[in-house]
């Protein structure tokens, strides 16, 4: 489900930005999100204020993963397409890799090490930095902009494995949108002031589906197997998002999927299963 949800989620991000400025569709995700969120949490009884040891949890997701990723991602759809960006952000395993063994001593092997370098090898591909137009500033600020917010999003994924949680996981989750959404509204202040909006059914509907499922499920979702499995099995899990983005890419924006795009998503993906997969005997764990 959350596959299919964040699939989807790259088509949806970058038809919302013929619409909204790409900080203000940021908070269009977020804001309405959090107040879901709270409503839930409210009619439930489930508003908690969480303890002192929880806050830096609360922090680091909410500025890595619901600002610093999505920030950088909504900047760097303005200049790349929806496909190739889904395919640079999902990387993100890669780099949680090197993270994992250092800072939670997860063993790094033989297989990881190759599934690395599979899926560097599947990164070079996608970029063709030898045929890349590096005069084109857009073009590389573009491809930056999407690997740092994949950096962003892995030191949150392991920052979420090594906390120690205090506060039951569904009432933080408000609280990281909260302060999320309060960041993203002053940023989004200090660079774009406000903005111009045109409303419409499908812009509603937009932000509707960025609000509820791919913001408010989605972060309760990546909470809970951030905190229950390990980083390398957590980033297992998220492969099949950028098959199903490239999918909805080329069906609804008409993306081409080009033999190099296909081989790098190919590579990446082979080289995080060879990762994240344990093998025992001949079978799959």
């Amino acid at each position: 489900m959350l596959m299919i949800g964040w699939g989807l989620t790259w088509t949806v991000n970058k038809t919302l930005l013929n619409h909204l400025p790409p900080v203000w569709a940021v908070v269009a995700r977020l804001a309405p999100a959090c107040v879901i969120y709270w409503l839930v949490c409210f009619a439930s009884g489930r508003i908690t204020v969480p303890v002192k040891a929880d806050l830096p949890i609360i922090f680091s997701m909410g500025a890595f993963h619901m600002v610093g990723f999505s920030l950088l991602v909504s900047w760097g759809l303005q200049y790349l397409p929806a496909g190739r960006s889904v395919v640079l952000a999902y990387t993100t395993p890669l780099w949680v890799f090197p993270a994992a063994w250092l800072f939670l001593k997860e063993p790094f092997t033989f297989r990881k090490t190759l599934g690395m370098l599979c899926g560097m090898a599947g990164l070079l591909l996608i970029m063709q930095p030898g045929s890349m137009d590096w005069h084109d500033s857009h073009i590389v600020l573009g491809h930056g902009l999407i690997l740092l917010a994949a950096l962003s999003w892995a030191m949150s994924i392991v920052y979420g494995r090594a906390h120690v949680w205090k506060t039951p996981l569904f009432e933080l989750v408000p609280w990281q949108l909260l302060f999320a959404s309060v960041i993203q509204v002053i940023i989004a202040l200090a660079i774009e002031g406000i903005p111009h909006v045109t409303w419409s059914l499908d812009l509603l509907l937009m932000i509707a589906y960025g609000s509820i499922v791919s913001t408010a499920f989605a972060y309760w979702a990546m909470n809970t197997v951030s905190r229950d499995l390990p980083a390398s099995v957590t980033s297992m899990g998220l492969l099949g998002v950028p098959v199903v983005a490239l999918f909805f890419a080329s069906w609804v924006l008409g993306e081409p999927l080009d033999a190099a795009l296909l081989g790098a998503t190919a590579l990446i993906v082979l080289g995080i299963g060879l990762g994240t997969i344990k093998l025992s005997g001949q079978r799959a764990a």
